[in-house]
């Protein structure tokens, strides 16, 4: 818990596309061969206890997903909003899901208090780890992009 300006109590918010470094970070998933989507696990597990299992010379992103609590120093933070799921919304989602994955992070998720079941439907397909090659993926990942650029690349059909 933190501590609002007025003393009360108020609930971390923890960032689905979060680092695996900080001390609090969890695995949130893992990324799998289906369309590179996140396949997200039952329980958290603390990202300390894995990153040593992973081998030399392979980013920990590219194989899991992280979770974390959200900063305010963030480069994706606008104001108390994440800019970086506003972003994203604005690229389709990827498949008419109706039923949102199971996510143990939900409760306290930043990205589902700020956007919901738009966010659920994008966030298995989110990575951390993007390619160059990926103008989309490079927009999106940019916290410089506004929302009206990448509108403007979707309608043009990228």
């Amino acid at each position: 818990m933190d501590r609002a300006q007025d003393g009360r109590e108020t609930p971390v918010a923890w960032c689905p596309s979060g680092e695996a470094n900080r001390p609090e970070s969890v695995v949130l998933g893992v990324r799998s061969g289906d369309g590179d989507q996140v396949v997200y696990l039952a329980d958290p597990v603390p990202a300390a206890d894995v990153l040593g299992g992973i081998p030399e010379g392979i980013a920990p992103s590219r194989v899991l997903r992280f979770a974390s609590h959200c900063v305010s120093d963030c480069a994706n933070r606008v104001g108390e909003a994440c800019g970086l799921i506003e972003r994203i919304k604005v690229v389709p989602a990827g498949t008419a899901a109706s039923a949102v994955p199971r996510c143990h992070l939900r409760p306290h998720c930043k990205w589902w208090g700020q956007a919901g079941v738009e966010a659920c439907h994008r966030c298995p397909a989110v990575s951390t780890l993007n390619s160059r090659d990926d103008e989309l993926t490079v927009l999106v990942a940019d916290p410089a992009t506004t929302r009206e650029q990448l509108e403007s690349w979707v309608a043009a059909g990228g």
